[in-house]
């Protein structure tokens, strides 16, 4: 289906109907185990936790918006990341953006470290820091843009050329912007990493990650992760993030129009500094984000300047949801530097600009006069 736009892709790939019943929706095998048809063959399937018919239906999908090879769909995004990094062998170099989600740092810093991984945290939007930290023994850049919660952008492009000038390979988490906004393999990235939790499921109801390949040896590789290591993506959160792809494409439409009034509306209240949004031409990055984005997107953070200010804030919205996670159809507000970024220090917070007054949003799809009226009243409170 590769020659569909996208909007038909997020409908129909890996969605045909069953061809044993006609069923329109991709049915829900919740089945451990599947007849076999003699010694040593099946019908495809043998045993969930190798494959199973939903979960290969969600990884066509997968590979189809992204333009991929193979899918991989885990039981949640840092699942993904420990699926991306078990291709890893000590004395390996990894270098990963500096500005990143915690979670992955935790994951990197408390667990990946101890197999003899040797991680370095590099300003990834500074091309030749990225080009100095490369060493012989590196295999692997990961990058997240745009970076959770400041917004700093990566260029995909730019840091692939230079991986690959010396055979480094690039993985990107793609999850802010989902594959209706960034396209990583054809900016020239070699994997995809997403938690589908977020846009891609869209609906805060279900939890998942995948990993997106782009050479066969990835599909084996990643396969071979999935079967041996078993952190596998449920059938039914299969369904369910494959029910959410359907929509994808109108849903980030409204994310992202609602994104942009939020962010304007903001960047002109007295109480707001520091604000991130790439859509806005006040961010540094913004040429950018135009050049490699097909848009904004519905993420954002601000400064209200103390920890008392953005209780205060967080105590008095109405309509957003002071929460974790992003992506889902409600908005959600989150305080940053206990939340998403609590598993790293004060002092790695305060150098990476996470402050206590910083309040990351999540734009919805509500009606955007309410929410900006919400958030007038709530910075009133501060």
């Amino acid at each position: 289906m590769s020659d569909y736009k996208y909007a038909t892709l997020a409908v129909h790939a890996g969605q045909h109907p069953d061809p044993l019943t006609g069923a329109v929706n991709v049915p829900v095998y919740l089945s451990s185990t599947f007849e076999l048809t003699g010694i040593g063959t099946d019908k495809g399937w043998d045993y969930s936790r190798a494959g199973n018919p939903t979960r290969d239906r969600l990884e066509t999908a997968l590979a189809a918006l992204e333009g991929g090879v193979s899918g991989h769909a885990f039981t949640s995004g840092m699942a993904a990341i420990s699926g991306l990094v078990a291709m890893l062998r000590s004395g390996d170099h990894l270098i990963c953006s500096n500005n990143v989600y915690a979670g992955t740092v935790r994951l990197f810093d408390r667990i990946v470290s101890g197999y003899g991984i040797d991680i370095q945290y590099v300003d990834t939007s500074d091309l030749d820091a990225v080009a100095a930290a490369i060493r012989p023994s590196t295999k692997l850049i990961h990058i997240e843009t745009p970076s959770n919660p400041l917004m700093v952008l990566t260029d995909i492009a730019a840091v692939s050329q230079i991986a690959h000038a010396h055979g480094v390979e690039v993985s990107v988490d793609n999850t802010f912007l989902s594959p209706a906004l960034q396209s990583p393999l054809a900016l020239g990235a070699d994997i995809v990493m997403h938690s589908t939790t977020k846009y891609l499921n869209g609906h805060s109801d279900g939890l998942g990650g995948a990993l997106i390949g782009s050479t066969p040896e990835h599909k084996e590789r990643f396969g071979l992760v999935q079967k041996a290591a078993g952190g596998v993506m449920s059938p039914f959160e299969c369904f369910l993030v494959l029910r959410g792809i359907k929509t994808l494409p109108v849903r980030i439409r409204q994310h992202e129009e609602n994104g942009q009034a939020v962010a304007e509306f903001l960047s002109t209240h007295p109480k707001v500094s520091r604000l991130a949004y790439p859509g806005l031409k006040s961010h540094p990055q913004h040429a950018l984000a135009v050049k490699q984005q097909k848009g904004f997107g519905s993420m954002l953070s601000f400064d209200l300047g103390s920890r008392d200010a953005a209780a205060r804030f967080l105590a008095a919205i109405k309509i957003f949801l002071s929460a974790e996670s992003l992506g889902g159809v409600e908005s959600l507000a989150s305080h940053s530097a206990t939340t998403t970024h609590a598993a790293i220090s004060d002092q790695e917070r305060e150098t990476l600009g996470i402050t206590q007054g910083l309040i990351r949003l999540s734009v919805g799809i509500e009606d955007k006069d309410d929410l900006i009226t919400d958030l007038e009243q709530a910075l009133a409170a501060v």
